[in-house]
């Protein structure tokens, strides 16, 4: 019988180099810097400072707004990082667009590209099967309106199962991200309605924006991978 993988968990909207030593303790994958704007904004500089150097227990993410993808290849460069996470809404509009601007950035990066998928109800918006074919893993995010991430707003987990099915059907090797609303209360039941390889949690593990509250990240990082936060 084949071991059950571990669920991966991304800690985004990390600001402090505490809280990103914290997460990578606690077992977390993924470190997350905000460089698309909001609350949990950095810069460059001290996203590299957050992030530290790149090592084999985690990875480190840097999530992109509307940022040309020459400005993205730079940053990318400078901060050697491993994953690059898309939330710009530039060419939310044109999925073909979206698509090749992800093949680029793999090309002249080499690190792995993650679009973001914003979604509003029980349906994915046009487009999504081509850009979860041109991606490495497909993140999927609560659609509101003036805030690219990091709002608290949980996707219809039950809702969409039928569209996940219907788009693993299409992408067969499609790799999920879930991110919108995420908590330690309800980490475990989105993952058993959605099964997604990693969960991506920013604000449902705070104790201010930027902030992480170091219980609610083990609690977090152990009910996604236990299913319980005992």
């Amino acid at each position: 019988m084949e071991t059950p993988t571990k669920m991966r968990v991304k800690i985004c909207g990390l600001t402090r180099v505490a809280d990103a030593d914290h997460a990578e303790a606690q077992g977390a994958s993924y470190l997350g810097a905000i460089l698309a704007g909001g609350p949990r904004l950095l810069t460059v500089d001290a996203a590299r400072l957050v992030l530290g150097p790149r090592r084999q227990s985690v990875r480190r993410v840097a999530v992109f707004g509307d940022q040309s993808a020459q400005e993205i290849v730079s940053i990318a460069e400078r901060l050697d990082l491993d994953v690059l996470q898309l939330h710009g809404t530039i060419a939310e509009g044109d999925p073909e667009k979206r698509a090749r601007m992800v093949v680029r950035l793999r090309e002249e990066t080499g690190r792995l590209v993650w679009p973001v998928i914003r979604v509003a109800g029980q349906t994915f918006p046009e487009g999504t099967v081509a850009l979860a074919q041109a991606a490495d893993a497909l993140v999927l995010d609560a659609h509101v309106v003036g805030q690219l991430g990091g709002t608290g707003v949980a996707l219809d987990w039950s809702g969409l199962r039928d569209a996940m099915a219907g788009l693993r059907q299409q992408v067969p090797s499609l790799t999920l991200v879930l991110a919108g609303g995420l908590r330690p209360e309800n980490v475990a039941t989105a993952i058993r309605l959605l099964a997604p390889q990693v969960v991506d949690v920013s604000s449902g593990v705070e104790a201010a924006p930027g902030v992480k509250d170091p219980e609610r990240v083990r609690q977090f990082v152990t009910a996604a991978q236990t299913g319980s936060t005992e």
